[in-house]
């Protein structure tokens, strides 16, 4: 009995303790001609992180033809260059750079919040190998908050890459990582394998998300171009068949 009240009080106490005061991350960043907004995603995830925090940041470049790895050099990230892109295969080389037991997956025009380190320190101290944010645009219109606001339900339909992943690297790995054969919907993937072997966890605060692609196409296009690749995916449809019909129904900024 007295044992058992030393591994409690370890647990409780110590365990928590512990990785507030080494937490230890990799922040990985797909990129592909990202020009305009890897240097600001750079920085705020450098500018936001805790003195008691061993943070790196990869980004892995999948043969951008503008100034995306100089710029993101220059504001501190380690920059991997891949011989193929695909966000699937970025994030795995990315992954297999990580210097670090602890994953988090960013895209390029996402901004982190402020919180972002001890968001997932408190994850870990609960246990949790996998979990995201929900998210916000950050453009101000009815329609994106009525988007957004369904990203607090944990259901499959309303996940996906722009909303980050935090995950530890021994489940990461234990999944097989991405699957390199996804060219669309990687994200999806992942998390839907991950639920069958874990609690996925949803933490209650919003990262912030660009609206470019409702700036480039109309709100319904977006959302039926999305609707159709989510039921596609589900019924198992090839992944270029996915990519083709999304590509067609809408227009990518960086396209």
């Amino acid at each position: 009995k007295a044992k058992t009240r030393i591994d409690l009080i370890s647990y409780v106490f110590i365990v928590p303790l512990i990785y507030e005061i080494l937490l230890k991350l990799s922040v990985i960043i797909p990129t592909l001609n990202e020009e305009l907004f890897i240097g600001r995603t750079v920085q705020t995830i450098l500018t936001h992180r805790t003195k008691d925090t061993d943070l790196e940041v990869i980004v892995v470049d999948g043969g951008s033809q503008d100034s995306t790895v100089a710029i993101a050099s220059e504001f501190g990230a380690r920059v991997i260059e891949a011989s193929r892109n695909g966000r699937a295969v970025q994030m795995n080389i990315g992954a297999s750079h990580a210097k670090h037991d602890n994953l988090y997956f960013v895209h390029a025009d996402v901004q982190v919040l402020p919180s972002y380190i001890s968001d997932i320190q408190e994850l870990l101290s609960q246990g949790a190998e996998i979990g995201c944010y929900r998210f916000k645009f950050d453009k101000e219109s009815r329609s994106l908050r009525f988007n957004a606001y369904f990203t607090r339900f944990n259901r499959m339909f309303c996940r996906g890459g722009d909303q980050t992943l935090f995950v530890t690297k021994s489940f990461f790995e234990s999944l097989n990582k991405f699957d390199e054969s996804y060219v669309i919907m990687e994200d999806f993937d992942l998390i839907r394998r991950a639920k069958k072997k874990t609690k996925f966890h949803i933490i209650p605060k919003s990262v912030i998300v660009s609206a470019r692609k409702y700036e480039n196409n109309s709100y319904f296009r977006v959302n039926m171009a999305n609707l159709t690749a989510y039921w596609m995916f589900i019924l198992r449809f090839p992944q270029e068949k996915i990519k083709r019909h999304y590509h067609t129904m809408i227009k990518h900024p960086k396209d």
